[in-house]
């Protein structure tokens, strides 16, 4: 088994002549470039209540909504010990929405 011991140069390798391409891996690189361990940021994802109220709604009305449920109960686990997995979602969050970050 390998590990990766530059995780942003990998990402910014993908940038280029690849089909991995995307506005999100641009962000992480952007969030890698500002913090690259990202040891400044917990990996919470706040939660503002939409999540839940739509999930209710779906229960409510019998309609399947895997995804943002997913979401939902992601930002839950969000609140537990960090992980690397939460500390580059708390920061695309930031990235792309300017949500809100908790800082170390």
């Amino acid at each position: 088994v390998h590990s990766v011991t530059d995780v942003r140069e990998v990402f910014r390798s993908w940038q280029e002549g690849t089909v991995i391409r995307s506005w999100l891996l641009d962000l992480a690189v952007n969030a890698l470039d500002e913090d690259e361990h990202l040891d400044k940021l917990k990996g919470y994802a706040e939660d503002s209540g939409e999540g839940r109220w739509t999930v209710e709604a779906a229960i409510d009305h019998a309609v399947p909504l895997p995804a943002i449920t997913a979401s939902l109960f992601a930002r839950f686990a969000s609140r537990q010990d960090d992980s690397p997995q939460m500390k580059m979602i708390a920061a695309l969050r930031n990235q792309f929405g300017g949500h809100a970050v908790e800082k170390h």
